[in-house]
C-alpha cells in the first residue's frame, strides 16, 4: 500500500513539475516541440511507414510463416524463439525503432510467439536503422563517414549478444514443454504453411490493404507523440537544471574511467533522447574520438526513455512484461561499449584521439551517397506525409460511414 502511495505522489509530482515548466518556458517548450515534429515529419515517418506496411501484408499473406519454417533451426538453437523471429530481427534492423516491438506484438496476438519466447524476442530486435547510424550519426554529427562502421558494428552485435543471454531468461518455465531440435527445413513444409495462412485470411485484398495502412498510420501517429513529448521534456529538464544536477552525479562516475565531465550532461541528455545525446556528445570539444565513440555507442543501445516509452506503448496491449525489455536496454548498452573498445584499434591505430581511420571495409563514397539520401528525405519527406495521412483520413472516413470497426 505504501509502495502504491508512493508511486502516486511520484507520478503527480514529476506531471505538475512538467506542467509548471510549460508555463514558466513556453518559447523553450515550443521551440523543442516543433524540433520533435520536424524529425517525425521529415525522417521518421517517410522511412519506417513502408516497412511497416508491407511487414503487415507480408504476415496477412503467410510469408512471415514460410520464412519462420525456414529459419526454425536458426532460431530456436540460438535465441530459444520461433522462427519466425527472424523475420522480425531483420525487419527491427532494417526499418529501425519501434518496428521490433511491432512486428514482435503482432505475432504474440496471433498466438506464434508464447509470452516467453515474446518477451527474449523483444529485447534483441529494436534496434537502429542503418541510414541512422551511418548518416545522421556518423556522417551528420561526426562528419566522418568510417565511423559508422564502428558504430554499426558495436551496435548489431550488442544486440546479438543479448538475444543470446536472453535465451536463458525463464528457461526453467519451458522445460515442462521444451520442444525437441528442429530439423531441416523443407521448401514444400514452408510453402505448405504460408498457403494455410494465406487461406485462413478471410479479408479482400483491399481491406487487408487498408487494415494495413489504418495500423501503420496509427503507430506512427503515437511515435511522433512521443518524440514530441520527450523533446519537449528534455529541453524542460535544462532549463529547470535537473539535467545539470543529475550530470553532476554522473560525472563522479565517469571520472573513474577517466571520461570528462563534460561528457556528463549529453550523458544525461542521451537517456532521454538518444539523437540529442548523440549530437551533444560529439559536439564535446576536450573530449577524445575514442571517448565521444564509447559513449555514443552506450547511449544509441540504451535507446533512450523515449524510445522505451514507444515499446511500453506497443507491448502494452498484450501480456509482454516490460522490464526485461529494460534491463536489456542497460546490458546492451554496456556491450555496446565493450565492442566498441575491442573494435577501436583495428579500425582506428595509432593516438585514440588522434581520429586517424583505417579503412578496414571500403566505404569510398559511402558519406557521399548517404548524404544524398538523407537530403531526398529532408526534401520530399513532408510531402509523403502529407499524402499519407490524407489517405489515412479517407480510409477512416469511409470505414465509420460505413459502420465499419
Amino acid at each position: 500500500m505504501l509502495k502504491s502511495k508512493s508511486k502516486t505522489i511520484l507520478l503527480a509530482t514529476s506531471v505538475t513539475m512538467m506542467a509548471v515548466g510549460l508555463i514558466i518556458f513556453p518559447q523553450e517548450s515550443f521551440e523543442a516541440s516543433t524540433g520533435g515534429l520536424n524529425m517525425w515529419w521529415k525522417i521518421v515517418f517517410p522511412s519506417l511507414l513502408p516497412f511497416l506496411i508491407f511487414s503487415e501484408l507480408l504476415i496477412s499473406f503467410g510469408v512471415v510463416k514460410f520464412i519462420g519454417v525456414l529459419l526454425e533451426p536458426f532460431m530456436r538453437p540460438l535465441f530459444r524463439v520461433p522462427g519466425v523471429g527472424g523475420f522480425v530481427w531483420a525487419m527491427g534492423l532494417a526499418s529501425g525503432f519501434p518496428a521490433g516491438a511491432k512486428f514482435t506484438v503482432r505475432l504474440r496476438q496471433e498466438g506464434q510467439l508464447t509470452r516467453i519466447e515474446a518477451e527474449r524476442l523483444v529485447c534483441f530486435t529494436n534496434s537502429s536503422n542503418p541510414l541512422f547510424l551511418f548518416v545522421a550519426v556518423a556522417v551528420g554529427f561526426f562528419h566522418n563517414p568510417h565511423l559508422g562502421i564502428i558504430l554499426a558494428l558495436s551496435h548489431y552485435l550488442g544486440n546479438f549478444c543479448v538475444g543470446i543471454i536472453m535465451r536463458f531468461y525463464r528457461r526453467k518455465e519451458e522445460k515442462s514443454h521444451t520442444k525437441a531440435m528442429p530439423k531441416l527445413p523443407s521448401i514444400r513444409q514452408a510453402f505448405s504453411q504460408m498457403h494455410r495462412t494465406r487461406i485462413k485470411e478471410t479479408r479482400p485484398f483491399g481491406s487487408l490493404l487498408g487494415d494495413a495502412v489504418l495500423s501503420s498510420i496509427q503507430t506512427l501517429l503515437m511515435i511522433g507523440g512521443f518524440i514530441i513529448l520527450f523533446s519537449v521534456v528534455n529541453k524542460l529538464l535544462f532549463h529547470m537544471n535537473i539535467t545539470g544536477l543529475l550530470a553532476s552525479w554522473v560525472g563522479g562516475v565517469l571520472h573513474i574511467y577517466n571520461f570528462p565531465d563534460s561528457l556528463s550532461l549529453p550523458f544525461i541528455s542521451g537517456m532521454f533522447e538518444m539523437t540529442l545525446g548523440s549530437k551533444l556528445t560529439s559536439a564535446v570539444e576536450n573530449a577524445s574520438l575514442f571517448q565521444q565513440t564509447v559513449m555514443t555507442s552506450f547511449i544509441l543501445a540504451f535507446n533512450g526513455f523515449s524510445i522505451q516509452a514507444q515499446v511500453a506503448s506497443i507491448i502494452a496491449s498484450t501480456d509482454i512484461r516490460f522490464l526485461p525489455f529494460f534491463f536489456a536496454r542497460i546490458a546492451h548498452g554496456f556491450l555496446a561499449s565493450m565492442i566498441t573498445v575491442l573494435l577501436w584499434v583495428p579500425f582506428y591505430k595509432g593516438n585514440k584521439g588522434s581520429g586517424s581511420t583505417v579503412q578496414a571495409f571500403p566505404v569510398s563514397g559511402t558519406g557521399e551517397q548517404a548524404g544524398s539520401l538523407y537530403q531526398y528525405m529532408i526534401d520530399f519527406g513532408p510531402l509523403l506525409t502529407l499524402m499519407f495521412l490524407i489517405l489515412y483520413i479517407i480510409i477512416f472516413t469511409k470505414r465509420i460511414f460505413k459502420g465499419l470497426p
